[in-house]
């Protein structure tokens, strides 16, 4: 895994993934408060920069225990963060994690998540030498659905019922990709 201080930036054809800073707060509130970015996800939209500045906390915490590393999505030559990049429930013995993902809604559309997703499969299968990777999802959540398969992940499993989000019930579609597959697309 990473035995670095910070996490290393990975690199895109347009975009940069990097480590989340205090400076970032306000724009992560702008991402994580937006009840339509939010719609999908396992838990309520912030309501106060205060969360945000506890979720980075938490992220920082996750790298310290290598259970987490999340990065900042940025354009190329901006270092404004517009999404983030999430590997979590990080098992190094069985090489495997969880990927995560979130983009502000005036970048949907345009391909950032789909060049900051493959960037990060890239360095999960290469730098960090994982061979399986996951994604939960929601089975009404089209688009990042149709990102994943766009990648190559294989839906897996339908889990009833997995999310209590606020007071919404919410079932999980799992989805997998191993690092063969991913290696067979890449040199195709």
């Amino acid at each position: 895994m990473i035995n670095d201080k910070t996490l290393p930036m990975v690199l895109g054809s347009r975009v940069v993934l990097r480590p989340l800073t205090e400076r970032d707060v306000p724009l992560l509130f702008r991402i994580f408060s937006d009840p339509e970015v939010m719609r999908y996800w396992s838990h309520p939209p912030f309501t106060s920069e205060s969360e945000a500045l506890a979720y980075l906390g938490d992220v920082r915490q996750g790298f310290e225990s290598k259970t987490l590393f999340q990065w900042g999505l940025c354009r190329r030559g901006d270092r404004s963060v517009i999404g983030t990049c999430t590997l979590w429930q990080l098992d190094a013995s069985n090489r495997r994690a969880e990927v995560g993902f979130v983009l502000a809604r005036e970048h949907w559309g345009q391909g950032f998540m789909t060049e900051g997703l493959a960037a990060l499969i890239d360095f999960s299968f290469g730098d960090l030498r994982l061979r399986r990777l996951e994604a939960d999802v929601d089975p009404a959540n089209e688009a990042s659905i149709a990102l994943l398969e766009r990648l190559g992940f294989v839906r897996e499993g339908y889990l009833r019922e997995r999310w209590l989000v606020g007071s919404e019930v919410a079932d999980s579609l799992f989805y997998g990709l191993l690092e063969r597959e991913w290696s067979k697309r890449r040199n195709a």
